[in-house]
């Protein structure tokens, strides 16, 4: 069962299991899974999370709120947050992360120092122990893989990502360590917000990041 967090008859707000894909492939992906469960026909993706990162997503429910959902998101009405963990010293502990973003090989993207078309990340981190940070992070653009993308140009992969971080290293991991934590908007004049606590991952769940998180939970008041 996919976790439902909250649902009324515009849209539904589920918490994406890490390591389930998007859209089905060789097995049955969430938007399937949701569909399958809710008993519906129909619904109609706004946004959607790489595989391996867990967390909040919403799907709507009809035709009229997607097209809604879909102008929210174009001009940035949708404020999004992430976080995220990496064991590898960052060149910088907060600030923003700015760069056009250009193909590399084997499906990977790449961030340049140019500005034509720039994917912006701003972002604070906290040290959960030696060794070991947490970033809380907010994408101002939504470019494909943009955060796993930022995270190994501040030298600091996310742990679990064999795609942008060493492969070999990454697989010691239990799951990739990036989570869609926060999310807040407004639809048809209502204000709503979200926030979830990943609830898999060893590197999560552990009491140096809990504790951590616990002055999180709000993140839309640490960012200017």
């Amino acid at each position: 069962m996919i976790p439902i967090l909250f649902q009324n008859n515009d849209f539904i707000v589920v918490n994406k299991p890490a390591g389930l894909n998007f859209h089905s492939e060789e097995s049955p992906g969430l938007v399937v899974l949701v569909k399958q469960q809710l008993g519906v026909n129909e619904i109609y993706p706004v946004h959607r999370l790489d595989k391996m990162t867990s967390g909040l997503l919403i799907l709507a429910l009809n035709k009229l709120n997607a097209q809604n959902f879909q102008k929210l998101f174009e001009t940035h009405q949708v404020e999004k947050f992430y976080i995220a963990i990496s064991d590898q010293r960052p060149k910088k502990k907060q600030g923003w992360v700015k760069g056009d973003m250009i193909p590399a090989r084997r499906g990977n993207w790449m961030l340049t120092k140019t500005q034509s078309n720039p994917a912006i990340t701003q972002f604070v981190s906290a040290l959960i122990q030696p060794g070991e940070r947490l970033y809380l992070l907010k994408p101002k653009t939504g470019k494909t893989h943009q955060l796993r993308v930022a995270m190994k140009s501040l030298s600091s992969p996310i742990c679990g990502d064999e795609r942008y971080g060493d492969s070999l290293k990454a697989k010691l991991n239990d799951r990739g360590y990036l989570h869609a934590y926060a999310i807040r908007f407004t639809l048809n004049g209502q204000d709503y917000e979200y926030v979830c606590n990943p609830d898999t991952g060893k590197r999560f769940l552990q009491n140096e990041t809990v504790n951590l998180l616990q002055n999180w939970q709000q993140p839309w008041k640490l960012f200017k």
